[in-house]
């Protein structure tokens, strides 16, 4: 992931280390929440190898129930099953080492969004991270008439995140996408 450099590293030219290393204490891998869970890929193939429970979140009951199947064995380190949308959703103050939330953040409007943020943030457990990963328009808001979401481009994105009183610790585009289709960035906030 790229670091965005501070008008101190503007000023001197020098690099200060990244501020996810020892100097600062690395994030832990006590608990993580998958928020959109779906039926638990992320949970499944990313989280769950990664930390000792994960809790899931998603506005669908019948996506939690097939995660429950779809994680077998290893849905014994999920701690919780929530089913609730993120607009309404509270999550536990100081329970998250990460919070993940991918390919859900056009569902929300801006304002729940920026909400949704300040709460997980308060979720957060000292070094924690929200992780947000979704498509990114080329321009503007681009509406999906299909399924009502929109997509938003990087700059709607950072101000959302800075109205919500969070920092870009590290941005990443994913590569070697058509230019037909989004753009997908990932984002790592605290």
């Amino acid at each position: 992931m790229r670091q965005r450099s501070t008008p101190m590293q503007r000023s001197t030219g020098k690099r200060s280390p990244p501020p996810w290393t020892e100097e600062e204490g690395k994030t832990g891998t006590s608990c993580a929440l998958d928020c959109g869970a779906g039926i638990g890929r992320i949970t499944k193939r990313l989280l769950l190898p990664m930390f000792s429970t994960v809790d899931l979140v998603d506005v669908t009951q019948e996506f939690l129930d097939k995660a429950k199947a779809y994680l077998g064995e290893d849905g014994k380190k999920v701690g919780n099953y929530i089913c609730k949308g993120l607009q309404d959703f509270v999550p536990a103050s100081g329970r998250y080492d990460v919070i993940w939330i991918q390919w859900v953040i056009g569902h929300l409007t801006d304002n729940h969004l920026v909400e949704f943020l300040r709460r997980c943030q308060k979720a957060l457990r000292p070094n924690g991270l929200i992780i947000i990963k979704d498509n990114v328009s080329y321009e503007g808001v681009v509406p999906d008439e299909v399924d009502s979401s929109i997509c938003r481009d990087l700059e709607i994105i950072h101000n959302l995140v800075s109205r919500a009183g969070l920092h870009i610790l590290h941005e990443e585009q994913q590569k070697n996408f058509p230019k037909e289709i989004y753009q997908v960035y990932s984002l790592a906030l605290r």
